[in-house]
């Protein structure tokens, strides 16, 4: 075993009802630690890179759309458009069509950030398959949408109810 690689910590035992759900939550902290770590080479935070990449993609996009496209709220999307545009990796501009519209599109220093996002995002992904096969990424995918799939059943209900009982 190579000795720069960290053991997982021993789960606590109130975990235990949930052994899978805990080892996505370590997962998922450890995964975004590390993307937060490669990203701060460039500039950015987590989540700002998949704006940015939604972006190049596909052009000026209203805030609004950026919202549901990327599963996010209009609070936290409007802050991390106003920390883009601080750092002037985007322009946010009133769309032409509809005036009450606000469009966000990157700036040439946004543009210039894809490659290195880009180099980024392929390390991280060394990273996260370290030395599975091809076959067994492929399988890791699979299994991983279908946990996501179960999560969103039960959680896109639940917010419907949230919103219900707040409204």
């Amino acid at each position: 075993m190579d000795s720069h690689r960290a053991e997982p910590a021993a789960a606590p035992p109130c975990s235990d009802a949930g052994p899978l759900s805990y080892a996505i939550f370590r997962l998922a902290r450890a995964h975004r630690m590390l993307a937060g770590q490669l990203l701060r080479r460039c500039g950015l935070h987590p989540g700002q890179e998949q704006l940015l990449m939604h972006l190049w993609d596909t052009g000026a996009q209203r805030q609004t759309d950026l919202i549901t496209v990327l599963g996010s709220d209009s609070a936290t999307m409007t802050r991390t458009v106003q920390r883009l545009e601080r750092a002037g990796f985007v322009r946010r501009t009133r769309s032409e069509q509809d005036r009450r519209a606000v469009l966000v599109e990157p700036t040439a220093a946004g543009l210039a950030l894809r490659d290195r996002v880009e180099r980024m995002w392929e390390e991280l992904e060394r990273a996260t398959c370290g030395e599975l096969t091809g076959a067994e990424q492929h399988a890791a995918l699979d299994v991983l949408e279908r946990l996501e799939r179960n999560v969103a059943d039960v959680a896109c209900p639940l917010a419907a109810e949230d919103q219900a009982i707040g409204s």
